[in-house]
């Protein structure tokens, strides 16, 4: 039943008016074959997540949050996740090479469409579908700039230049703004998860003028707190009474997600985080139906960041005696020892130095995201790009840059009350990054914060300082040799 409502959301509900006889005439010539899918633009945000989009991983791994040691002989992948938590990547490299390439393809598929309808922009039973598309659009570019800098604007498909030079980052911050302002108050009032509604908008637009700062040298923190109020006074969102429910794997009607990616483990593939995090023998804890890969975990330091007590703590991470489905002990035979997952660990490069237990064993795992029971490859928990907990905190954040500590307290103790972690009093800056960390833990969004309150270059866990260069991307290799015109 969920395969089903899903896949009818996929394309019939994210771009709604897209089902209109006006626009399918208009989009249909009835002498092509070639019949362009609005559900494609949509479908390109799962790559930003899956295997092949790495934008999750290029977000998370940069960070003080979690790393992928090198675990004896798994894990090392040649360097692709060392290199990005160490912040020493080049222009070739996995992550770098595939986020450009999915980001644009977004932006690509976008473009085609806007461009079919271009001559019917002035039609309002169509407006809402320019609309939506446009800000789906802008989504695409807002990563572009926030992870690469000055990057080629392309607002459409069959007049694009065959070699485009770079805008610069305030370029594409004047046009992201302007079209999301006349995008957002034709977008509907829906609470559909999947759709790009106006809370959609409203977000993106609060989190551009957020980090306005980072992109043009200018702040505006005022409008990033009036968007975030514009999200608030909608009346559509509320935090969920538990820190799990927007994780779980059947998360599509949770009040507190604002926008999702939509997966599922047959009709829309590609979540695989449990597969990363989880011991090999967590199979049989989960009752999975496959052997997990014993890969990422949560840096020692961030674990041990959440005060006992806060149930972020004991509900999103593994540690400790790791029990079957019936509640036996697990043993690891190849280490010799109960399996005791510890949140140390003791190098990132982990070999012959290093016991099997410490390779095997070492690090809180990722539970987060709800593990089904019998869960196979692929989840089924759809993805919260936007959710209204990180609204309250960025509302508390605005407040405090606008009014100084304490000025957000009372938004971000509703956070902290559902957590159990006590009361926020006086918080400044410093304690807003910290409780965003906690708070928004695995769920992309750590690289830009770091950047946005200048530590991304501190050092931490196995991590020099690095310089303000490494805040952004380079462009890959292979567009520059195919594009000259992007090495300047």
């Amino acid at each position: 039943m969920k395969n089903t409502f899903k896949s009818i959301l996929l394309v019939a509900m994210l771009l709604g008016s897209f089902s209109c006889t006006k626009f399918d005439d208009a989009l249909y010539d009835a002498t092509s074959t070639a019949k362009p899918d609005p559900g494609v633009v949509y479908a390109e945000l799962r790559d930003l997540i899956d295997d092949a989009g790495w934008w999750f991983w290029a977000q998370e791994v940069t960070s003080d949050e979690i790393a992928f040691p090198v675990r004896g002989n798994d894990w090392n992948d040649g360097g692709k996740w060392r290199v990005l938590h160490t912040h020493e990547w080049t222009n070739d490299v996995d992550a770098i090479n595939s986020m450009w390439s999915h980001m644009y393809d977004g932006v690509r598929e976008a473009n085609k469409l806007l461009d079919l309808l271009e001559d019917e922009a002035a039609d309002p039973s169509i407006a809402e579908s320019i609309a939506k598309l446009k800000t789906l659009r802008a989504f695409f570019l807002y990563l572009l700039m926030d992870n690469y800098g000055d990057v080629p604007l392309i607002t459409s498909f069959k007049n694009a230049p065959e070699a485009p030079t770079k805008a610069k980052r305030q370029e594409i911050y004047n046009f992201l703004v302007e079209d999301l302002k006349s995008s957002i108050p034709l977008l509907p009032l829906s609470a559909n998860k999947f759709a790009v509604s106006r809370g959609m908008g409203y977000t993106l637009l609060a989190k551009i003028y957020l980090n306005a700062e980072v992109y043009t040298g200018t702040p505006a923190y005022d409008k990033a707190e009036a968007m975030c109020d514009s999200v608030i006074d909608l009346g559509i969102y509320s935090l969920d009474n538990t820190v799990t429910a927007p994780f779980a794997a059947n998360n599509v009607a949770v009040n507190e997600n604002i926008f999702t990616i939509l997966f599922d483990e047959f009709d829309a593939p590609g979540f695989r985080l449990h597969m990363r995090t989880l011991h090999y023998l967590s199979n049989n804890t989960f009752e999975m139906a496959v052997e997990p890969w014993n890969g990422f975990a949560a840096l020692e330091n961030h674990y041990k960041s959440y005060a006992d007590g806060d149930k972020r703590k004991t509900e999103w991470f593994l540690v400790g005696q790791q029990k079957s489905a019936s509640g036996a002990d697990l043993f690891d035979q190849t280490a010799g020892e109960s399996l005791i997952l510890t949140p140390e660990i003791p190098a990132l490069v982990m070999g012959a130095g290093n016991t099997s237990a410490e390779i095997r064993m070492s690090g809180a795992r990722v539970k987060k995201y709800e593990i089904e029971k019998g869960a196979e490859e692929n989840m089924n928990n759809d993805f919260p790009v936007f959710r209204y907990a990180d609204i309250l905190l960025m509302k508390a954040e605005c407040a405090i840059r606008n009014g100084g500590p304490g000025a957000g307290d009372k938004w971000v103790q509703d956070v902290r009350d559902r957590a159990n972690a006590g009361a926020a009093s006086g918080f400044g800056l410093d304690e807003i990054l910290a409780e965003r960390g906690r708070e928004l833990f695995c769920e992309g969004h750590r690289r830009q914060d770091l950047i946005r309150f200048g530590k991304f270059g501190n050092a931490w866990w196995e991590k020099t300082a690095s310089g303000p260069e490494r805040t952004t991307f380079p462009i890959p290799q292979w567009a520059i040799d195919a594009n000259p015109n992007l090495d300047f």
